[in-house]
């Protein structure tokens, strides 16, 4: 049986910010290519996994920061991601009730890295479908642009928990959506071993 390749495009932010909202922390040690795997039919081959995020400053929370390193090690060491960096740029925001300003973080370049990553991948030929986990409209020009120029390539999205976008559904063959089903049996063990002995451990909130 001929097996379509497959590539994985995970919006980290779009998928770790549809679990906070659910406050399904206890997903968080995800194993992302074994969720992948769990979204495929059997005619279908993960043959790549990359994974799009911003390192989080320290300045915005030690704590978050220190368990993003975490996992970030820890799914790196579990094998079978490559890790796409962003930028994490202070933006001033004003707030509409008091009208003080202040200093939020805004995550950079994902979308554009995404898009980027995605028609590289599919002019040269590195997959027969895209499955695309994230619910950010700005995905939908590149994936429009793939069906119209390779219509032999299919892009899927998958939707995080809490993430939806009619533009996207509009632009791809397909779309599912990630359920707790699927995220609690792509979790991580809670040890990895580093090659040099070190054990990363799953943080004790994400339980």
């Amino acid at each position: 049986m001929h097996m379509d390749r497959v590539i994985a495009y995970i919006d980290g932010f779009n998928l770790y910010y549809g679990l906070r909202e659910r406050q399904w922390k206890r997903y968080y040690w995800l194993d992302m290519p074994a969720l992948v795997r769990s979204l495929l039919k059997s005619h279908q081959e993960l043959v790549q996994c990359h994974y799009f995020t911003a390192r989080i400053s320290s300045g915005h929370g030690h704590q978050d920061a220190k368990r993003q390193t975490t996992w970030l090690e820890a799914v790196s060491t579990h094998g079978g991601v490559q890790i796409h960096f962003g930028k994490y740029l202070m933006k001033e925001r004003r707030c509409q009730h008091c009208k003080e300003s202040m200093q939020v973080p805004e995550e950079k370049m994902t979308d554009v890295n995404i898009a980027t990553q995605l028609l590289v991948d599919a002019f040269s030929d590195a997959f027969d479908m895209a499955l695309v986990i994230s619910g950010d409209s700005d995905l939908a020009p590149p994936i429009l642009a793939i069906r119209q120029h390779l219509p032999q390539k299919r892009v899927v999205i998958a939707f995080p928990p809490k993430r939806k976008s009619h533009d996207l559904r509009q632009a791809a063959h397909a779309c599912i959506h990630i359920g707790a089903d699927k995220l609690k049996h792509a979790q991580m063990p809670d040890q990895i071993r580093k090659p040099d002995g070190y054990v990363l451990q799953r943080p004790s909130n994400w339980r």
